[in-house]
């Protein structure tokens, strides 16, 4: 084992931006937790679906976002470096497309 510092990876395409998703999955918490609350409150049935489908499209924009700072970042930069890490990225990408619309 060496005493020479690690480099730390290069950080995801998200991380720039990674406090704002972190603000945004908190208020999706709080939403969560709020729906929670209205099932424990026996709140009408509409209400609370009104709901869950808030926390599915707030969700949904975060996945997004996430999506497409990882194509902007990661697949752009395995693509422009060329060989089996690049298709590994496109097949990853493609993958949680697929995923995204089918939830």
């Amino acid at each position: 084992m060496t005493d020479e510092p690690v480099e730390n990876p290069a950080p995801h395409g998200y991380s720039p931006h990674k406090e704002n998703y972190a603000k945004r999955l908190r208020r999706v918490e709080g939403q969560v937790r709020g729906i929670a609350k209205m099932i424990e409150d026996d709140k009408y049935c509409i209400d609370v679906l009104t709901q869950i489908s808030a926390v599915n499209s707030a969700l949904q924009s975060v996945a997004l976002g996430l999506l497409d700072e990882h194509l902007g970042h990661c697949v752009t930069q395995a693509v422009a470096e060329g060989g089996s890490e690049a298709d590994k990225k496109l097949a990853e990408a493609s993958a949680a497309i697929a995923r995204l619309v089918k939830s």
